[in-house]
């Protein structure tokens, strides 16, 4: 069994963390920011998209990414301030994703922050993008339970954890290779759909039929771990040697039975795990938890078995500022603070480091 313990430290406080949180998020290449009262109310969930940016190159380019950031950054975060209503000296604390993501976006969202923080006087504390997401299945229903298992499924993530009702998180399982988004992406792509290709495929696979043409389950049965690359493979082994008109006939059948490929491995998986675990809810949160097939299967399995379900309403799926808020939020209560020297994190620990992690 190894544990994980990530160690925090830092600036003093200048006042209380019980006030108005602002959440930075430029992992990736969504540009957010977001304010959230000290009871937990989101004023404010501002997102700039960079959809526009990557396009015409069929995915992030991370040195695009970076420059829209730095262009955007100052603009977001005032309007995240002046929708909530809000001063900046109104603010408690600020709240950054430090890991982990891209390189250089991470390092402007952390750059910012910290300046900001500077200038007010306020407490910081850094974030792991898995740790909001993590945090996202409390934003609608702030009652739903503590004890629960979590599935963070996204574009780099595919990670099951058990939450307990102390907080604590221990890392159940995760992908031996691909995550889901990636697969949904690279599907997305081989079968000449747009960017972001998680979405297009999710809306072609609507038009197919998902038993029609059969994908490979991966890892089904022997153990709770996942692995989507064999899946990837399959698919251009399928589409190899067919012509244009051959797929354009079977395009959304094709897209339909990759799809239920991977969100039927996803749910059978995480409810084993909820039965594993002994709890009777589970959170499924990510880029990947806004797929409308993946969110009709959860929710007919979990009305079925008794399963108390959260997935976050659409504009929390992805990335955003609202859940790096609300997950900043209970760290600087819990007296986490960032480090002054603290570094950007391309990688990190698959989870929160409020916590000791005991990953199995």
């Amino acid at each position: 069994m190894n544990q994980i313990k990530m160690n925090y430290s830092g600036i003093s406080d200048a006042r209380g963390t019980d006030g108005p949180v602002l959440g930075i998020e430029t992992s990736c290449d969504e540009t957010a920011a977001a304010v959230i009262r000290g009871d937990g109310t989101i004023l404010s969930n501002v997102i700039s998209s960079q959809h526009s940016v990557h396009a015409r190159f069929g995915g992030v380019v991370p040195e695009l990414a970076s420059r829209a950031h730095i262009e955007k950054i100052e603009e977001i975060a005032a309007r995240a301030i002046d929708e909530a209503g809000l001063s900046w000296q109104d603010l408690a604390g600020v709240a950054v994703t430090e890991g982990p993501g891209l390189a250089g976006a991470l390092i402007v969202g952390l750059n910012y922050a910290k300046a900001l923080a500077f200038a007010l006087n306020i407490p910081i504390v850094g974030v792991s993008h898995l740790e909001g997401h993590i945090a996202s299945a409390w934003l609608k229903d702030p009652s739903f339970p503590r004890s629960c298992v979590v599935l963070v499924v996204s574009g780099g993530h595919t990670h099951l954890y058990h939450r307990g009702q102390d907080g604590a998180t221990r890392l159940l399982a995760r992908t031996r290779d691909d995550a889901a988004g990636e697969a949904f992406d690279k599907g997305a792509q081989m079968l000449g759909l747009g960017f972001p290709g998680g979405p297009a495929l999710d809306k072609l696979a609507q038009a197919g039929n998902p038993g029609k043409i059969r994908f490979p389950r991966s890892m089904r049965k022997s153990s709770l771990e996942f692995s989507f690359s064999g899946l990837k493979t399959s698919l251009l082994y399928r589409l190899q040697g067919m012509d244009k008109a051959h797929l354009d006939g079977i395009r959304a059948d094709v897209a339909a039975g990759y799809q239920e490929a991977i969100v039927s491995v996803l749910v059978e998986k995480a409810f084993t795990a909820v039965g594993r675990c002994g709890v009777a809810a589970l959170a499924v949160v990510g880029g990947v938890s806004a797929n409308s097939r993946l969110r009709a299967l959860l929710t007919e399995r979990a009305h079925r078995e008794g399963v108390l379900l959260s997935i976050p309403p659409l504009q929390y799926c992805t990335d955003n500022a609202a859940m790096i808020a609300a997950a900043g939020r209970n760290a600087l209560s819990a007296g986490r603070r960032l480090a002054d020297d603290a570094e950007a994190l391309v990688t990190m620990d698959p989870l929160s480091p409020l916590q000791v992690i005991e990953t199995v």
